[in-house]
């Protein structure tokens, strides 16, 4: 019972993230969409400016996919060639690590601020711009709880003996956590959300209560698989 109620709370966690994630994406879309997409085209003459384009656009969204697909629609349109797309997709997965480093730095202690601010901003703004910063605003507090309640779930597995022989074989074959990390993200369709959780085993003590359960070796194949499994949208 208590192995049931802990998946369903990771899972819990898991959809507050994308759901966060989602809304954040959509509400910056409709209040600067145009805007993005203007600058988008205008800045992708030379690889460095549509790199810094890309990557800047990403960060501001927060979600590669999202200006991915965005630079596909253009090229189908005509309105950029191809060498231009690849330099504002390397800049795009430049930005999408914005969301990672924020998630490294745990401010999601300020997140009910977040949450409380998203809602006042939606209640008090009568303009479309200023509802859709309030969405915005909520729901990247939003991706902060879901990390919260992901990182609570999990903190139980750091005493499950079958957990550290997993991830024993994991840190000794790159194969096995190159094939998770691309399977996690094949999944959820978030390289952020499976960052996100790959970020919150990483934090949780080892057996030894001083090293980490995932060390930085066993942990960067699953970053090269979750990499790998985000351009399956594009």
């Amino acid at each position: 019972m208590q192995d049931i109620s802990m998946i369903l709370q990771l899972f819990g966690g898991l959809a507050l993230f994308l759901f966060g994630m989602d809304r954040m994406s959509e509400a910056l879309q409709q209040a600067a969409g145009e805007r993005l997409r203007r600058a988008l085209a205008a800045l992708t003459r030379t690889p460095l400016t549509g790199a810094l384009a890309g990557m800047v656009v990403t960060a501001v969204m927060q979600s590669s996919s999202a200006t991915t697909v965005m630079v596909i629609g253009f090229v189908s349109a005509g309105l950029l060639e191809l060498p231009q797309a690849v330099a504002v997709i390397f800049g795009a997965n430049i930005g999408t690590t914005v969301t990672a480093q924020l998630l490294a730095f745990q401010v999601e202690q300020g997140r009910y601020l977040l949450l409380f601010g998203g809602v006042l901003l939606c209640f008090a703004c009568k303009g479309q711009k200023g509802r859709c910063a309030g969405e915005a605003l909520f729901g990247f507090g939003l991706l902060f709880e879901g990390i919260t309640v992901m990182s609570s779930a999990l903190q139980p597995l750091t005493e499950n003996p079958q957990l550290w022989q997993w991830l024993v074989r994991v840190q000794a074959n790159p194969a096995l956590g190159l094939l998770a990390g691309l399977g996690m993200t094949l999944t959820v369709q978030s390289s952020s959300a499976t960052i996100a959780m790959l970020q919150t085993v990483a934090a949780q003590p080892g057996p030894d209560g001083v090293h980490g359960l995932l060390s930085l070796a066993g942990a960067i194949p699953v970053l090269l698989g979750d990499n790998i499994g985000t351009t399956v949208t594009a």
